[in-house]
């Protein structure tokens, strides 16, 4: 039938101007005077958006006209008056018509048309030559036409699609994807693929996690400076699909550049008047169906990936598929946009108040069953983005058509994937305040890429813990009044080539024989430079993956646990690096980090420090913190470059800092975030230690937070490291001039917590191994070696060494090659030497798990006193320890190279007998056996303030332990 004539006296209204991007412009149907006038011009002109028709074969389903119409709303014919293109002279004029959707019968191409249909037929012609401006496109648009159907949307179509073509609506010629899908395949590599289930010929996969920001999608006004905007394009459908209401030309406009907040709304399936609306964005795909219980029905294209069609059906069905034709081939495949949110109120509430403390769970990559279907849902905070696309190696990196929903206010997007799984790789295509975009690694990615890739990794943890036991009991006894000395290990290097599994076949024993009651691991957080201690994080969230999966992290803690090992490990919030495709300007603005210039840059590290003032940002590190101690049962954490944070005017000069609101030089978002972290997870996690290298003099850092401390649980003492280092270095002619360096630390040794620490930052950048740092000769070097150790593991507070230093490594740490292992080698010379220094590290962690007096009560002052701090001349220090029952334990240390026969000390009143526990100089140690052999009995005899006293054989440069007979 043809469409019914408007009366003359009320004029078709004029067809509203669309805004769509240039590359996205489909030709018009509506042909005016001016148009006509120009298309011998136009025609000539090759076209610059639109490639020229691909010509198909004709096949049975190219000439059977369906009942489905394109699926957009009625397009005006031409008003009264207009010339169609194309027609000779004063060729009859088509009156304009309303609109009035109806349902054609197919008729061939030799049943006698209408005036109206030739009209049309005449328009699709000039359609064609504007496309291709040639005769031979004028002649296959005019055989087009030919199979053309009446009906009021003025543009009827067969609905046929040739192998190799994407129907437009105009013809059958395959359109350019449109000017969003071009920008975003710029970000990754050139071959990047559609946002679809099926491969594109020809179109090799970009380098894992390559990123580079996206160039700024058209906008809406850029199509307006081209001149009117056509219609939407059309193509073919299924006899079941009828048309559906045309996408609104600002969400088209949305979905195509990225910037759609709402994308469930328009995509998916939804009611509609006479049946069910589904629309699908596919890019590059051909034709897609819906398939569902007693359907199949073939959607509309609608140009740039767009489909379309309503389903007669009385309900959104509660399941359907899609099967979407590429140009290899035909995949099924869930439709993301038919899922509920995976995130509920008080999930997002908690997040906006930023007191989300099982923040993983929230968000990131997690795969799950949504609805009966496996897939994975990807949640992400970002609150300055317009939009948040997904991109991975499940749709070539192109994620024009997995676009994310926001939640409300809080600053997150969501969508579940259905079909994407464990091992998939991915990042967040996101579109920028500016319009531009860049691609970006999950900040909460539980998994990241082998550097120097950089993508995150959808992962979910198989592990089955076997330390239950260990875990009820780890926090039994509180960790200061409890043996604490910790070996620091840096993964990669201890040995090098050894993954996680490995290491937990070699590392928990060699630990174990050396009695260490804790290791530390460093890196573990993901960073991008591998010869580094990984502080410049990028990955929060993720253990490294140089080493192996996070399950495989989780086996070597296992397994630490299983060997009665606690396992520490370093905690970086401090600050993160600049990387593009990180965390710096995440969304398009200053996110993490702080938004004035002058606190975000770390002036020392090239870094950002983070926005301490945040909620989210707090939220994000607090979460972090408690995270590694649940998921991966990490015993302690020990926080990085905590002075840093504490202080607004750290390494900076006048006039580059700001004073805080009191006029302090204090970072109150900082301390308050470290009294938030440090309260949570002892909150959370009983057992678990916090430890703060924190270099200056702050009052209160281990402190509990209900007094106004920090509440960490332990701090290095890097005065008494930075001390006792500088004396041993001296020659021992020297020493009585920094005699005070080894006893000033006992001035402020119960202000706080201690741990006393020779860490990896003492055997690196010229400082020199710790054995090379000793005056004289070799056989002097390990003497004081030895010597140090032992006052260092009778002083009161914790200890910690750093590797290679238990057996005296001469050379300073390297990350190619780790410890030289080779100097312990039996068929070295000199083996026993290093042995012997391994040997007293394995004796001194016996006797200090075994005596109470060391350890028990490190924080008590009543846990100590002096002897004879004063005993400059002599280059030695007395004192005792005790434990909880007052039993005693005398610490002589003597730094000088001879021999003190006599040497008369004052003891503690009760002892019937002293005998020697431990001297750094006996043979097996690798000294010249100069010991105590007989038990020592005190004599009245009146020293250093004491009744009784004992005369003994100080050996030279030796640490001699004794303890009541």
């Amino acid at each position: 039938m043809t469409a019914r004539k408007p009366s003359r006296r009320t004029p078709a209204p004029a067809p509203e101007p669309v805004v769509v991007p240039p590359s996205a412009q489909p030709v018009t149907t509506e042909i005016t005077k001016d148009a006509a006038a120009t298309r011998s011009t136009e025609a000539a002109a090759p076209a610059s958006d639109t490639p020229p028709p691909v010509k198909r074969a004709r096949t049975k389903r190219d000439t059977t006209a369906t009942s489905a119409t394109p699926a957009t709303t009625a397009t005006p014919a031409p008003a009264a008056g207009a010339k169609p293109a194309g027609a000779k002279g004063g060729a009859a004029e088509t009156k304009a018509a309303g609109p009035q959707p109806v349902r054609t019968k197919a008729v061939r191409t030799k049943a006698v048309r209408t005036k109206a249909v030739r009209a049309k037929a005449t328009e699709a012609t000039a359609v064609r030559t504007d496309v291709a401006g040639t005769e031979s496109a004028r002649a296959e648009a005019a055989a087009d036409a030919g199979s053309t159907g009446t009906g009021s949307t003025g543009t009827g179509s067969t609905g046929a699609r040739s192998t190799g073509a994407r129907s437009t609506g105009a013809g059958s010629s395959r359109a350019e994807a449109p000017a969003p899908l071009q920008a975003a395949n710029v970000s990754e590599a050139a071959g990047s693929g559609p946002g679809g289930d099926g491969p594109v010929p020809g179109a090799a996969a970009p380098a894992p996690g390559a990123a580079s920001a996206v160039d700024r999608a058209p906008s809406p006004a850029d199509a307006t400076a081209n001149g009117a905007p056509p219609r939407p394009r059309r193509g073919g459908g299924s006899k079941d699909a009828l048309p559906a209401t045309a996408l609104d030309d600002a969400d088209r406009w949305r979905l195509l550049a990225g910037e759609h907040h709402a994308p469930h709304d328009v995509l998916g399936a939804h009611p509609a008047s006479g049946g069910v609306a589904v629309r699908v964005l596919r890019p590059f795909a051909h034709a897609v169906t819906v398939l569902t219980e007693g359907l199949r029905a073939e959607l509309q294209s609608d140009g740039d990936g767009l489909f379309s069609g309503v389903l007669p059906m009385p309900e959104v069905p509660d399941a359907y598929r899609l099967l979407i034709t590429y140009d290899d081939g035909e995949s099924e495949a869930e439709d993301p946009y038919r899922f509920l949110p995976t995130l509920g109120e008080l999930d997002l509430h908690l997040i906006g108040e930023g007191r989300h403390e099982e923040l993983w769970k929230a968000l990131g990559a997690q795969p799950m069953e949504r609805q009966g279907v496996a897939g994975t849902r990807f949640t992400v905070w970002a609150p300055d983005a317009r939009g948040v696309r997904v991109a991975g190696d499940f749709n070539f990196w192109d994620g024009t058509g997995f676009p994310m929903r926001s939640l409300g206010s809080t600053g997150v997007w969501e969508l579940f994937l259905p079909g994407v799984g464990e091992g998939a790789r991915y990042k967040y295509d996101i579109c920028r305040p500016d319009g531009s975009h860049t691609l970006r690694a999950d900040p909460m990615a539980r998994q990241a890429e082998v550097p120097p890739a950089t993508a995150s990794v959808v992962t979910a943890s198989h592990h089955v813990w076997q330390d239950a036991d260990w875990m009820a009991h780890r926090g039994d006894r509180p960790v200061h009044e409890a043996p604490f000395s910790v070996y620091e290990v840096h993964l990669p290097s201890w040995r090098p080539g050894l993954g996680y599994r490995q290491l937990a076949a070699q590392l928990p024993a060699y630990v174990s024989e050396l009695g260490f009651t804790h290791v530390e691991l460093m890196p573990v957080s993901e960073h991008p430079f591998g010869g580094s201690w990984g502080y410049q994080v990028t990955g929060f969230y993720a253990p490294t993956s140089r080493l192996g999966s996070p399950d495989d992290f989780r086996f070597l803690v296992d397994s630490l646990h299983a060997a009665g090992i606690g396992v520490l490990m370093d905690w970086v919030p401090a600050h993160f690096p600049r990387d593009e495709w990180a965390l710096a300007e995440f969304d398009g603005r200053q996110l993490y980090e702080h938004p004035d210039p002058s606190r975000a840059a770390h002036p020392d590290w090239g870094t950002l420090e983070f926005d301490y003032g945040r909620t989210e940002v707090r939220n994000f590190l607090v979460a972090n913190a408690t995270y590694w101690c649940e998921e991966f049962h990490i015993d302690g954490l020990r926080v990085d470059a905590v002075a840093s944070m504490l202080y607004l005017d750290y390494s900076r000069e006048d006039g580059q800092w700001s004073p805080n609101e009191f006029g302090g030089r204090e970072n109150l978002d900082a301390v308050a975030f470290l009294q938030e972290m440090n309260a949570t997870v002892y909150r959370r996690n009983p057992g678990v230690v916090t430890i703060a290298e924190e270099s200056t003099a702050w009052d209160g850092v281990t402190r509990p937070t209900d007094q106004g401390g920090l509440g960490f649980g332990l701090k290095w003492n890097m005065g008494w490291m930075h001390d006792s280092l500088v004396y041993v270095s001296k020659e021992p002619i020297h020493r009585k001039y920094h005699h005070h360096e080894m006893t000033f630390s006992m001035v402020y040794a119960y202000s706080e917590n201690y741990v006393l620490p020779i860490s990896h930052d003492e055997v690196v950048h010229g400082k020199q191994a710790l054995v090379s740092k000793m005056p004289g000769d070799w056989w002097q070097r390990r003497a004081n070696h030895r010597a140090y150790l032992g006052f260092m593991w009778a002083h009161p507070g914790k200890q910690l060494l750093f590797m290679g230093q238990e057996f005296a490594q001469g050379a300073e740490w390297s990350e190619g090659h780790g410890p030289d292992w080779w100097l312990l080698d039996e068929t070295y010379e000199a083996s026993g030497d290093h042995r012997g220094v391994r040997s007293l590290v394995t004796d001194l962690n016996g006797v200090y798990n075994a005596l109470p007096a060391l350890w028990q009560r490190d924080t008590d002052p009543g846990g100590f006193s002096w002897i004879d701090g004063g005993a400059a001349e002599d280059n030695a220090f007395s004192f005792v320890r005790y434990d909880a029952d007052g039993s005693p334990l005398i610490a002589v240390s003597h730094f000088s190279p001879v021999v003190r026969h006599d040497y008369r000390i004052g003891v503690p009143d009760g002892a019937e007998a002293w005998v020697e526990v431990l001297n750094t100089d006996a043979a097996r140690y690798g000294g010249g056996d100069i010991r105590n052999e007989e038990p020592l009995k005190p004599e009245v005899v009146p020293a250093h303030g004491r009744d009784t006293s004992i005369a003994l054989t100080l050996p030279p440069l030796a640490t001699v332990w004794l303890r009541p007979a």
